[in-house]
This record gives C-alpha cells, structure tokens and sequence, in this order.
C-alpha cells in the first residue's frame, strides 16, 4: 500500500521506479436467504461519515502471539481477542486484515470492539490475527504466495491450539482485500467450515499484475522486481526509497486507501511507518506487489470462487464507494453473481473497516444478525 512507484517496462528485461502510481491495496437459514443488494449511506444509517480509526481508542480483552509451524519455520502470529463479559456462550468471528505493505490488525480493532459490546440474542467474540511476515508477527524470509497464506489461514482455524476458539458450528470469518479472497477460496476447497464470511472490499489482483497485466513477459519482470526487493543490500535500498518512508505511506493513504485525505492523520501515517522498519519487513510486499498472493489470475476464476459457495452459506459482500477505478470493477462484478447472497456499499476506498469502522460494524452487525438471529 505504501509503496509508490511508476512502473516503466522496456524491450530489456529492466525496470525503472520512480515515486507515482503504485497502489499495493489491492481488495437465517442458508437455503432461505435470497440475494440482495444495498446501497449504504451515512444519511439512512446514522451519522457513520466522519468516524475515523484515532477518533477512538479500543482495547483488546487479550493479546497474544500463536507458534504456527510451516515447514522448518515456528512463525509467531500476534493475535488481540475483543469480547463482552457475560455469562452466556459466545459465538465466534476471526477477523483478517487487508494483505498490504503495511496490513495490521489494528484495521479491525474498532470494528471488533463495537459489535461485541452489541446486546442482542447472540453474544460474539472477536479475534484479529496479523499474517505471518506483516503486522506484528514475525517475518521469516521465506518464499511467501497464495498457497503459504492459504495454508497458514487454514492451520490456523483447524489447530487444536489455535486462538480461534471455535467448534465447526459457529466460526463466522470476516477478511478483507486478499483475505477476503483466500478465506473463500480455502471454504471453495472445503479446507475450513465457517458458518458464514463477510467479503470486505475484496481484490484478487496485486498492485502491479491489475494494471500491467501477467503475460510471460510481465511475469519475467515481476520475477526480476521480486528478486531485487529480496536481496540484500540493494533490495532494503529500493525498499526504504519506495515503501518505508512516512511520504509515501501518507501518499497512498490519502490517494486510494482512504477515500476521504482528511482522515489521514499523522498518527495513522506514524503507526504504518513503525511497521515498515520491522525486521523482515519487505519479503511480503515483494511478493504482494508483483502478484504472487493473489488467490486466482482472472475474473472468471474469482467469481468462479464465489459461486462455488453457492447454498452452502451465507456470503456479504462489502463494496465501497471510493475505491480505485480497477478494484471497483472487480468487487462490482460480485453484485448479484451466484453465491453472493448479500452485496451492500459502503463509503470508503480499499480499507473501509479502518476509516469508517462505525458505518463498516453496522452492516456486519445486520448480517449477523440476519443469519444468526432471524426474527420470530
């Protein structure tokens, strides 16, 4: 997200990056419900406009880091658990941040922490994981694509020691950008059973693939790009020129991650920074950005995705207003298509749930409650 580059291809095989375009955000009874489609505003939902992510402050009930072993790797994942003192049993949601040079799950923090403290007939629980190699976990240098971040979500959720506390009846995930795309696409695969997902302003293309596209010449670039932000010396050159530097961060940040410049604010911009000069912190954003996480290659095969889910659960889809042009049209072409039983606008570009937590929380609340707590 942070990184900023004007991506130049020549006839050779070389690449020139200067500070311009580049866009790293990038997005009741089951056999009952019947798609809809909604348009929310902060003028029918209450005044959500100007809630911002520093307009609040919430604390997690717990925070913790979980060991996920991959391979030779014992990765610490940092978690927070947002929940409700009550008596009565919880059900439970993982919430999963947007996949970008700076994703944390600070995006979710004030979302989680306003639909648990909800009264209503169903309690919930709310637990943010950072992925491995972004946010606060720890970041190995390893060979990162869809399949590693599919396969963590997966073990994840299926662990006996997870700190997903669930039982196959009543996970609800709720992911954004990439997540949101992978989480479907291990559900398509029948690897994880949740009882419901809520796709929040979901991509499948990374920053570079959605706008150069992914011939076998592209994708020798990319390869080249990739290597170069990997390796030592050169590579933390390019990457505290393009991607750690409070500059850069604020530029996208108020270009297409948040649609509204004046909610980025210094300590947003500050915050985001901090996570850039993290050890190990440019392996993810060298393969995000060049398209190695993305979940599929076109829009057939995301849609595909969706529609495979089709009668098995109920399945929103959180579009925004504001978002970039490209990734518009990607989360666009989910409005009505099979397996999409609620698709609803929201304001806000490509990380609505941290700019307009309020307004994000009601319409995941209202699903919620339309599944899990259908009237009488």
């Amino acid at each position: 997200m942070a990184f900023s580059a004007t991506f130049s291809i020549s006839s050779s095989s070389s690449f020139t990056l200067s500070r311009k375009i580049y866009r790293p955000f990038l997005s009741q009874n089951v056999h009952s419900l019947k798609p809809t489609s909604l348009k929310a505003s902060s003028s029918t939902s209450g005044d959500y406009s100007t809630a911002s992510v520093v307009e609040k402050q919430s604390t997690p009930s717990k925070t913790g880091n979980w060991q996920w072993k991959f391979k030779e790797n014992s990765i610490n994942i940092y978690y927070e658990k947002h929940e409700r003192e009550s008596p009565d049993p919880s059900k439970n949601i993982l919430m999963i941040p947007t996949i970008s040079d700076v994703s944390t799950v600070e995006e979710w923090r004030l979302v989680a922490q306003d639909i648990v403290q909800r009264v209503g007939k169903v309690n919930w629980r709310a637990t943010i994981v950072d992925w491995p190699g972004l946010g606060y976990s720890d970041r190995p240098k390893m060979d990162y694509n869809a399949d590693v971040m599919e396969k963590f979500v997966v073990d994840l959720i299926n662990a006996p020691d997870s700190p997903v506390s669930s039982s196959e009846s009543d996970l609800v995930i709720f992911g954004g950008g990439h997540a949101a795309t992978l989480t479907v696409r291990a559900a398509k695969k029948n690897l994880v059973k949740p009882t419901a997902i809520a796709a929040v302003a979901p991509t499948w293309a990374g920053p570079l693939p959605i706008v150069f596209g992914r011939d076998s010449s592209m994708e020798t670039r990319y390869g080249l790009l990739r290597g170069t932000l990997r390796a030592p010396g050169v590579g933390w050159m390019m990457y505290n020129m393009l991607v750690s530097n409070e500059k850069a961060i604020q530029s996208q940040y108020k270009s297409h991650v948040y649609s509204n410049p004046d909610n980025v604010t210094p300590g947003i911009v500050e915050s985001r920074y901090a996570l850039t000069k993290r050890k190990g912190a440019r392996y993810v954003p060298a393969a995000f950005l060049t398209g190695l996480l993305d979940p599929v290659n076109s829009r057939e095969e995301f849609l595909q995705l969706f529609a495979d889910l089709e009668g098995k659960l109920p399945l929103l889809v959180v579009s925004t207003e504001g978002s970039p042009r490209r990734s518009k049209a990607e989360m666009e072409a989910l409005k009505g298509a099979k397996g999409v039983t609620k698709f609803v606008e929201v304001p806000g570009a490509l990380l609505p749930q941290e700019e307009y937590p309020a307004m994000v929380a009601q319409e995941l609340y209202q699903f919620l409650q339309q599944t899990f707590e259908p009237s009488d």
